[in-house]
């Protein structure tokens, strides 16, 4: 079986013990850096983005815990010297302080920030917008999710923050808006929402911490794709459970051509690095 065949089958979980390299191998070197232009939009991101809220909730993550305000702007701002250029945070993970102190060393139009909000109502909406842009220390939000969706209705039930965010995109407030999904259901809604333009879906070869198996996940992010919405890849080394097969991984979000970009919380600079290093790597690895 070949590599478009063997990517388009019902192949459910990938073995990461014997896993195939050869037939996710890209004919094209692929790098951390890359400039994707996402979604309809066209916001442009790196393709690695350095996310924040590994265990995130509760105004915390693994990453604030660790590493501090300071520790993890320094994260960020180191981030951006490696030409990952891509910043994820979250109402959720209390890391807008953290991404506001990182943003002052840096130029705030060569980044893109994407943040979550929790916010159902038109009113709530309104709020976290002005609230948002505070904390983050700037007048724009590149791309703002309403977070983790898993009603099979949410797009009724969040009508109001939707029709909210239409307007701050059209008077540049946000650049472009989506959701993250954290259920099957959720994300075959999000595919057929017109109002979605970015989709944050996990997806990795072991079904860790995913909404059903990487088969059937990645026909609904197909169809998104086809539909011109742009597709984030999380969960990418499954919550941290999936440390010790990073190569395999990688290679594996890298070969579906329906994952624009992906982001992946490194906890310290060691570890971002050894991203930056390995992505190039495990995208031809054969």
């Amino acid at each position: 079986m070949n590599r478009r065949n063997f990517l388009r089958a019902g192949v459910g979980a990938v073995s990461l013990t014997q896993f195939p390299h050869h037939l996710f191998a890209s004919e094209k070197k692929k790098s951390a850096t890359d400039r994707i232009k996402l979604g309809p939009m066209g916001v442009e991101v790196s393709r690695l983005a350095q996310g924040s809220g590994t265990n995130g909730s509760g105004g915390s993550s693994n990453q604030t815990k660790k590493l501090g305000t300071q520790g993890l702007a320094d994260l960020f701002h180191a981030a951006y010297d490696n030409g990952v250029t891509f910043w994820d945070s979250a109402d959720q993970y209390g890391t807008h302080p953290h991404v506001k102190l990182g943003l002052k060393a840096v130029p705030r139009e060569k980044v893109a920030i994407l943040t979550k909000t929790h916010a159902s109502t038109a009113e709530e909406m309104r709020a976290d917008l002005d609230r948002f842009r505070m904390e983050l220390g700037t007048d724009y939000i590149d791309v703002m999710l309403l977070h983790c969706m898993l009603d099979k209705d949410w797009n009724k039930k969040k009508r109001g923050a939707m029709d909210v965010l239409i307007e701050a995109r059209e008077k540049g407030i946000v650049r472009t808006h989506g959701v993250s999904c954290h259920t099957l259901e959720a994300l075959k809604t999000a595919a057929n929402e017109p109002w979605v333009q970015v989709d944050l879906a996990r997806i990795n070869p072991a079904q860790v911490a995913m909404d059903a198996d990487p088969n059937t996940v990645l026909g609904v992010l197909r169809d998104m794709k086809s539909k011109g919405k742009g597709v984030i890849g999380m969960k990418i080394l499954g919550a941290g459970k999936l440390r010790n097969r990073v190569d395999e991984s990688l290679q594996y979000a890298l070969a579906q051509d329906c994952v624009d970009c992906f982001t992946i919380g490194a906890e310290n600079q060691a570890e971002q690095m050894d991203l930056v290093r390995k992505i190039p790597a495990a995208s031809v690895r054969a």
